[in-house]
């Protein structure tokens, strides 16, 4: 059954809102995975925070200029499309992903990805499954801060430990000479 007009426009609408509201668009063939599979691959993508929507290619490629993309895809409009709205949380996104194709076999392939106005080929959209989550980016930032901080306050603490450690030195030679 053909969609109607209106039910085009809906689709645009929504896959334009997907887009905007996306860091990144992970491309993907879901040729030969079933339906219970693809409902599997949703629920573990909704846990990191993406959306995981079969498209019409046509009706993508619309919502892409009208959000903005206006650029050669390199054949990513081609065949059977699903396509992963991430959240600002690219790497937890596309390991959500990468587990669940190790787990379920290769049914679902990357084709590329659209990173800030740039398109990627499937390689590197699958080196995004390797950038550390927001989280251990966080840990690692606040860890660099702190450095300073840390090493400032065991220099600034030495001498009164140095001191002290003699001062029990001396104690504890006056103990052994009674």
């Amino acid at each position: 059954m053909a969609l109607t007009r209106e039910k085009k426009r809906e689709l645009v609408a929504t896959y334009k809102e997907q887009i905007e509201k996306a860091t990144a668009l992970i491309f993907t063939d879901y040729r030969g995975a079933t339906v219970k599979q693809i409902h599997s691959l949703r629920t573990k993508l909704r846990e990191a925070d993406a959306v995981y929507m079969v498209t019409k290619n046509t009706l993508l490629g619309i919502a892409l200029k009208e959000a903005g993309y206006d650029m050669d895809l390199d054949g990513l409009l081609e065949g059977p499309n699903a396509v992963i709205f991430t959240s600002e949380d690219i790497g937890k996104s596309a390991k959500a992903l990468k587990e669940w194709i190790k787990t379920e076999g290769d049914v679902v392939r990357l084709k590329g990805a659209i990173l800030e106005g740039a398109v990627l080929d499937a390689k590197a959209a699958e080196a995004l499954a390797e950038l550390p989550s927001r989280e251990q980016m966080l840990a690692t930032l606040l860890s660099t801060i702190m450095a300073p901080a840390t090493q400032l306050v065991r220099t600034i603490n030495e001498p009164a430990a140095s001191l002290v450690r003699v001062l029990q030195a001396r104690v504890d030679q006056g103990q052994e000479a009674a």
